[in-house]
């Protein structure tokens, strides 16, 4: 056992020897010499790229569920100016070992002083033969990327997105640095290991895993997962991964993912990443989906039986694009991830499913954008802004719905401005000419100004208000859906009491109906009204988790207190960033803290640190 240790620890450094001396230099099939010669100056990491740049990771790692850690060697190839002497790498809460070199020989280094939110720099003493850099570390038990989740069936699984990745790889964490990367993982015998990679289909028995991503990514799309999990295939480039209990359910759910896909590139051109799967994660999992190279992970959340919340999938495919190919420079410029996706998304959308279903998306969209701008408008109005400064800030109070929304309909408007076919065929142009490129907000201005917009189209949208300023601006594209019209005048009616909860079209609606209908109900409508809702249609027994979150932030608004175990089941099981926010957040608005705090008690071990860092704050449990 030992001896298989050393030489699987061994391998990737003697590889890295072997091909520094045969002179041999990594490559991939998109040139990376055609990415930015110049890197912009990101304050989320210490990395000084301008000086020495990593271009390719061969990465080892042993995965020891028993102590929740992974003990790693990062072999990074470099590129260095002249004149470098050093490399510095971004490291959160890792224990370095040893830093060698590529012949075999310790290089000097030094770990910085620790910084609450960028963590620690790892500087490295180099010279010009420095082409090669080897870090033998281990992670912390607590390290923020990953979550070990346990049972009869352990799973692990990372969440590098913003600056995480440093917390689990000594990497350069900045969005605009890309490299490629090779894997070895071992992980306990009877588990699968997957990656933001090529991938196995089945299991190894003796649990040893190889990868290899050819196409250059930043540091936030790293991924690993390592579980109990099947694949079923969903065409010829599709397929998802889940745990048994779940597998035939998500193949069921998804089996129209190639659909989407084929839709996709007729929009916007070829797909770039070979093979797009989805693995379904536990419902720990703190966000809706991550759009992790060739593998996106995704929440149970959206396994509705009825297909009825593809939209999810649909996003996270047109990062393929938006974000993964062409992606935001710094954090600051998050909107141009984003927007673009959420866009891209609601085109996929119209394609696969109608315009129908699209502006009913479009329109929760624009409902979630106004709710979420007043709020934020009221504390800090500068980050309604979609051009950001987060300086001094953890970029994860970037990630809301101005970014996502505010930059779709400043996009649709763009749209709606130069028409569909001007505007599609530059979208198209500007993913195929900044392929495995950075993009910053001032870039895109000069780049959309110069291939797409009239001076007199420029003054049209204001892009100047869309980008740099406050809020919405007067001229937001107006989305029309009769089938919303006709649910906000069903709430209207039953609202003033001329429609009876048995007369609503409760049954015949698909989700965005129902969704609409819950949000909108107004103001301590009372738990009895909701009582009735729930007698005629059973709606605190739905199987749509979209639905029942809606569905139980208004009991907790209206002490409908039937739904408080469903309640508690929910919120203790699901880890949901999104859900857990509004519905602790209901709790305390409505002086029930106390169940707040004893629920989250219990929640708290199932939630990612992503989750659990916004509700400590929230309810005062720091």
């Amino acid at each position: 056992m030992r001896i298989l240790h050393l030489i699987y620890f061994a391998l990737p450094l003697l590889l890295a020897s072997c091909m520094a001396s045969s002179g041999e230099e990594d490559n991939s099939n998109q040139e990376t010499s055609d990415m930015n010669s110049k890197y912009a100056k990101d304050v989320h990491s210490f990395s000084e790229p301008n000086v020495a740049v990593v271009k390719h990771l061969d990465w080892a790692a042993e995965i020891n569920f028993d102590t929740k850690i992974i003990h790693g060697m990062a072999t990074w190839t470099l590129e260095q100016a002249e004149g470098a002497n050093q490399v510095i790498f971004d490291t959160k809460g890792l224990s370095v070992m040893s830093v060698k070199d590529g012949a075999g020989n310790d290089l000097e280094f030094k770990i910085g002083d620790s910084n609450e939110i960028l963590g620690q720099a790892l500087t490295i003493n180099i010279t010009a033969e420095t082409n090669l850099v080897t870090i033998d570390y281990t992670t912390s038990p607590d390290a923020g990327a990953l979550l070990w989740v346990e049972g009869s069936s352990p799973f692990l699984f990372t969440q590098s997105q913003a600056i995480l990745a440093r917390t689990w790889i000594p990497c350069q964490d900045s969005p605009g640095i890309r490299f490629t990367y090779d894997a070895r993982v071992k992980v306990p015998q009877g588990l699968m290991a997957l990656m933001s990679a090529e991938n196995p289909q089945a299991v190894v028995p003796q649990g040893a895993y190889s990868f290899k991503m050819e196409q250059p990514i930043p540091s936030y799309l790293m991924a690993l997962a390592v579980g109990n999990v099947e694949f079923r295939p969903l065409g010829e480039r599709c397929g998802v991964y889940a745990v048994p209990s779940l597998i035939e359910a998500s193949a069921y759910e998804f089996a129209e993912t190639e659909e989407m896909l084929i839709a996709a590139e007729k929009l916007y051109g070829e797909y770039a990443w070979g093979r797009y799967d989805l693995l379904i994660l536990p419902p720990a999992f703190p966000f809706g989906g991550m759009e992790n190279p060739r593998l996106t992970f995704a929440t149970p959340t959206i396994i509705a039986g009825d297909r009825s919340l593809t939209a999810l999938v649909a996003h996270e495919m047109a990062h393929s694009w938006s974000g993964n190919l062409v992606t935001n420079s710094t954090w600051d410029d998050f909107w141009l991830n984003e927007g673009f996706t959420v866009y891209f998304e609601q085109r996929i959308m119209e394609a696969v499913y109608g315009r129908e279903i699209s502006e009913m998306l479009g329109l929760l969209s624009y409902q979630g954008l106004v709710e979420e701008e007043k709020e934020i408008h009221e504390h800090h109005a500068a980050d309604t802004h979609l051009k950001l400064d987060l300086a001094g800030r953890d970029p994860d109070d970037g990630m809301s719905a101005i970014a996502y929304d505010k930059g779709y309909f400043f996009l649709r408007l763009c749209e709606e401005t130069v028409g569909r076919e001007r505007w599609d065929a530059f979208l198209k142009t500007y993913f195929q000419s900044n392929a495995f490129k950075v993009m910053d907000t001032e870039t895109f201005v000069d780049y959309i100004t110069s291939n797409l917009l009239s001076e007199a189209e420029v003054g049209s949208i204001n892009l100047n208000a869309w980008i740099y300023g406050p809020g919405i601006p007067d001229n937001c594209p107006v989305v029309k859906s009769e089938r919303i019209e006709a649910v906000d005048k069903a709430i209207a009616d039953w609202s003033n009491g001329t429609l009876k909860s048995a007369d609503l079209n409760w049954n015949n609606w698909v989700y965005q109906e129902r969704y609409r209908f819950l949000t909108n109900l107004p103001d301590n409508v009372g738990a009895e009204r909701l009582a009735e809702l729930d007698k005629n249609f059973k709606i605190t027994e739905t199987g749509n988790n979209e639905v029942l979150f809606a569905w139980l932030e208004q009991s907790v608004l209206n002490s409908y207190l039937k739904a408080y175990p469903r309640l508690e089941t929910f919120l203790v099981n699901v880890g949901r960033r999104k859900f857990l926010t509004p519905l602790y957040s209901a709790m305390l608005k409505t002086g029930q803290a106390d169940l707040a705090k004893s629920i989250y008690e219990k929640a708290r071990p199932n939630y990612h640190s992503v989750a659990t860092g916004t509700m400590d704050e929230l309810l005062g449990m720091e």
